[in-house]
């Protein structure tokens, strides 16, 4: 049964949000996770891979949620050359569906309640500050009061714009991507692949993320203000046409991707924003599902900190913006600055320096030497290679 008054609500139920509420329920929060869609983790909006030692900082990996395993990474370049790259790290390729669902369940079990099927359509506010949503189930529209109201919301984030805060984008800090699970296709299920170039993905990547043998992930990323007309999904068309002509489409989806500076201010009057609502993925990647749950864990904390102090006041709240910014502000800035160089870089030069880079020894072809080689140009760039790879 649904109550007048939480402590904390938390509007969006992906890794921001149901982390945010486990969060802030364990530290004694009542806590309110509203979902617009039937089901945690639908639609799936993400090429769904993690790293394994981020995500064991969180949760130990279960495997009705691990879909595969992957080991090993391959970029190739415009012209075709391959370099497969070195590293230690693990990464998973996760079931984001059941995934979800069980950050959910861990949520819930911490004494958050969730409703799903309930659409956010504005905040309550009394004197400039936020005190509560607006929300509508299939059968009726209510206010719920909140000391605290957290957003992850996503990257249309609305909660933000309501409350005043700035949540948009410029055009060439969002990533248009279009994915699809393929299947019927022959992929090495070891490795990642990642594609660059102007006719591949301009100011982005394309990327085969393996669940199998014969099924993967295949996406594509462009900066929004590169597409010249044409699509995420044409770019992809023309990727798989080359790629994977025979393969079979199981499931598609599409969305935006924020490839942004982290905002300067993510809290306000009343509210806290996390995840992609507050520009948390990677500038570089644009993954977003640790830093989600990292924000999340923050928002909540922080949120159910100011409750049981009396003071939720805006200048209270701003100690999760502090927070944030001392522990990943600078190291976002540097994957941003990355980004930003790696934007400008001609098909030229990155097939010069996959060439480089495969003659190399393997145990020299690391991350660290991919981006000295591609980036020897940008000098002033290598102390930001050093401070977010080494």
């Amino acid at each position: 049964m649904i109550r007048d008054q939480y402590d904390v609500i938390v509007v969006g139920g992906g890794p921001a949000g149901t982390t945010a509420a486990r969060s802030a329920a364990l530290v004694g929060a009542s806590v309110l996770l509203l979902e617009k869609d039937r089901d945690l983790g639908l639609p799936v909006r993400c090429a769904e891979a993690v790293g394994r030692k981020s995500l064991d900082r969180f949760m130990e990996p279960q495997g009705q949620w691990i879909a595969h395993q992957l080991n090993d990474v391959r970029l190739v370049a415009p012209d075709g050359t391959v370099v497969e790259v070195d590293t230690d790290e693990v990464g998973y390729v996760l079931n984001r569906r059941l995934f979800d669902q069980e950050l959910g369940r861990r949520a819930v079990q911490a004494g958050a309640q969730i409703l799903t099927r309930a659409y956010v359509f504005g905040l309550s506010m009394e004197n400039g500050r936020v005190t509560g949503v607006r929300v509508k189930f299939p059968d009726r529209a209510i206010t719920v009061g909140a000391k605290v109201v957290v957003g992850a919301d996503g990257v249309e984030s609305r909660v933000g714009r309501w409350a005043g805060m700035r949540t948009n984008f410029a055009l060439k800090d969002l990533e248009s991507c279009y994915q699809v699970m393929l299947g019927g296709i022959s992929v090495h299920p070891d490795f990642v692949e990642c594609h660059f170039g102007e006719e591949v993905a301009p100011g982005g990547y394309a990327w085969i993320f393996p669940k199998g043998n014969d099924v993967a992930n295949v996406g594509v990323g462009i900066a929004a203000n590169r597409t010249d007309g044409a699509s995420a999904r044409v770019f992809l068309e023309r990727f798989i046409e080359r790629h994977f002509p025979k393969g079979s489409i199981l499931a598609c989806v599409a969305g935006g991707v924020p490839a942004a500076r982290p905002f300067r201010q993510i809290h306000g009057p009343g509210v806290l924003l996390a995840g992609d609502a507050a520009a948390h993925s990677n500038p570089l990647t644009g993954g977003g599902i640790i830093s989600a749950m990292a924000a999340g864990e923050l928002a909540g904390q922080v949120a159910a900190e100011c409750v049981r102090a009396g003071d939720w006041s805006e200048a209270a709240l701003a100690r999760y913006t502090a927070r944030w910014e001392d522990r990943w502000g600078s190291e976002q800035r540097s994957y941003y600055r990355l980004k930003e160089a790696v934007h400008r870089l001609t098909d030229k030069t990155l097939n010069q320096a996959a060439r480089i880079l495969s003659r190399l020894p393997p145990d020299k072809r690391t991350m660290q030497n991919v981006f000295r080689v591609t980036l020897a140009h940008h000098p002033k760039l290598l102390l930001d290679i050093a401070r977010s790879f080494l």
